[in-house]
């Protein structure tokens, strides 16, 4: 008889602790992650989000995923974000993490999520700033647009694969956000001169790596001409630029079908011009050396972030607990697991 399996709960201060230090070994994880998934190894359903007729920037996601590979990662990311939660002094999402036994189906693990969500996609920028970058000629002046917490994570992870920040120019509708990232990068000791814009034009012209993370929910940049020096874009909030400027630059996604869907910017220029011909192709060929990216049109990089990191990381997380006997498991959580009950037809 197979067994029902334990239940952990990991919290997020354990998994900011698991995590700590291993930026690279991360940035690893998310590169094989990708390989397989290009290889056939995952299963990646259609994104469900939910959302509110009375709160229309508000959502809740939930994305299904299998990455086999001897990654052994299914389950479920259960992701919200409401923009509101900025102005009341709380991150815009939070999440939670199901880990699923491929035996029996079980949950073996609920961790809290929104930790995971950040690291895998300040992992999956870095990797796509490493290998679209330009090699050894990697673009030094790096702007943010958008400073949350998105925006912190993806400074760490592009400083622990030792990007050259030259400069850093900042931007965000708050100047009390600007001015606290400010805060934040002149802590980490990284020598670059930061410069905080007024506006978005002066940034991205100013940037020959703009990091957008956002919490638009619609494009707000629409000018082609500010991007005429061709800078490699991480367009990691999805939302921001104009569909003509998709239509003007180069595009590399991480999943055509998940990218291309729910209103992206890449989604309305398929929209305005009936076909995906504008997608030069996906991480997974850049990673796989499949794909010669052009250096004359801007470089724009648009994520969905497949669920399938998110399991992969939440299996790491889980698996260095366990080695370490740190795992917090709730007893009993199973409960009544005879199909018929006691042999006296009494429930205990």
């Amino acid at each position: 008889m197979t067994a029902a399996p334990t239940f952990a709960v990991i919290t997020g201060a354990e998994i900011e602790a698991a995590l700590a230090g291993r930026e690279r070994e991360v940035v690893e994880l998310v590169e094989a992650a990708y390989r397989l998934d290009r290889d056939g190894a995952s299963v990646s359903p259609a994104t469900y989000s939910m959302r509110f007729p009375d709160r229309p920037g508000a959502r809740i996601n939930a994305l299904p995923a299998s990455l086999d590979g001897g990654v052994h990662a299914h389950g479920l990311k259960w992701i919200s974000s409401f923009p509101e939660n900025v102005a009341a002094g709380i991150p815009r999402a939070s999440a939670v993490v199901i880990l699923n036994e491929y035996e029996t189906g079980y949950p073996f693990a609920c961790l809290e999520g929104s930790i995971i969500s950040a690291t895998r996609t300040a992992a999956f920028a870095a990797l796509a700033a490493d290998r679209l970058g330009g090699g050894e000629a990697r673009p030094a002046r790096v702007g943010f647009f958008g400073t949350g917490l998105i925006a912190r994570y993806i400074h760490t992870f592009l400083a622990a694969i030792e990007w050259p920040f030259e400069e850093i120019g900042v931007h965000d509708v708050s100047t009390a956000s600007a001015a606290g990232f400010r805060g934040y990068l002149e802590g980490s000791g990284n020598g670059a001169e930061i410069t905080i814009h007024e506006t978005g034009e002066d940034l991205i012209r100013s940037s020959d790596l703009v990091v957008f993370a956002t919490v638009a929910g619609e494009p707000h940049v629409h000018e082609v001409a500010w991007f005429e020096h061709n800078p490699l874009v991480l367009h990691i909030s999805l939302r921001d630029v104009s569909p003509e400027i998709v239509l003007a630059s180069t595009n590399i996604v991480d999943d055509v079908d998940h990218c291309l869907a729910g209103n992206t910017s890449p989604h309305l220029a398929e929209q305005l011009t009936g076909n995906r011909d504008f997608v030069a192709g996906t991480l997974g060929d850049a990673i796989a050396g499949r794909l010669a990216v052009p250096r004359d049109r801007p470089l724009l990089f648009s994520p969905f972030g497949l669920g399938v990191l998110d399991l992969a990381l939440g299996r790491y997380v889980y698996d260095r607990l366990a080695e370490t006997g740190e795992l917090c498991t709730v007893e009993g959580f199973f409960h009544d697991l005879s199909r018929h009950g006691s042999p006296s037809g009494a429930r205990r």
